[in-house]
């Protein structure tokens, strides 16, 4: 098998690929522009989903350090029960939002409300979870999960990206494609006519 045959596809057809890169006189503008942005989609699509999908998961990671960073536990009593809450299903831990005390930094007592496993009884010891300012906050997310929801947000991004680059190239090459049937239709109402008097 030669290499022109090599090149046939299955309809017959020849396909000559970069066709829009070489010189030839069948070429038109719109082919170089339409290469253009055929490129640079591509290029935006590996080396920016690349770059954005890297910036992104690692933003989220520097996030996720600071609130582990900023966060610390600290023992706490329960003021109230916790109402045992039913709707618990396959061993789920139920949360429900309980009144709590515990001993700040500078020695005085303080309360607060903050969720804990439903029934509980008034006196249990839990732990909680403060902020750099003292105030109640919720337990940071651990590294494991902070390592995989970093690489999922990397991910949505640069394929968020890459969908609009996509899209974007859809676009831009519909148009083309129509302002190219416009061209061939003046060419055809141009040239028709001297043809048929030729045929006839």
């Amino acid at each position: 098998m030669n290499g022109s045959e090599a090149r046939r596809n299955g309809s017959g057809r020849t396909r000559v690929r970069l066709w829009r890169w070489r010189s030839n006189p069948l070429r038109r503008r719109d082919d170089v522009v339409e290469a253009w942005i055929v490129l640079v989609m591509w290029l935006v699509v590996v080396v920016g989903g690349a770059l954005v999908g890297l910036v992104t998961s690692h933003a989220a990671d520097e996030m996720f350090a600071r609130r582990r960073a900023e966060r610390h536990p600290v023992r706490a009593v329960l003021v109230t029960d916790a109402p045992y809450d039913g709707t618990a299903r396959g061993g789920t831990s139920v949360r429900t939002l309980t009144a709590v005390r515990w001993t700040a930094d500078d020695g005085t007592a303080r309360t607060g409300r903050t969720l804990v496993d439903s029934g509980l009884l008034a006196g249990s010891r839990v732990t909680v979870w403060l902020d750099r300012h003292g105030a109640l906050t919720t337990e940071p997310t651990p590294v494991g999960v902070a390592t995989a929801e970093s690489a999922l947000f990397g991910g949505a991004a640069a394929l968020a990206l890459s969908g609009a680059a996509l899209a974007t190239a859809s676009l831009a090459r519909r148009h083309l494609d129509r302002r190219r049937l416009a061209q061939w239709g003046k060419e055809w109402e141009a040239i028709g006519p001297r043809w048929d008097q030729k045929t006839g």
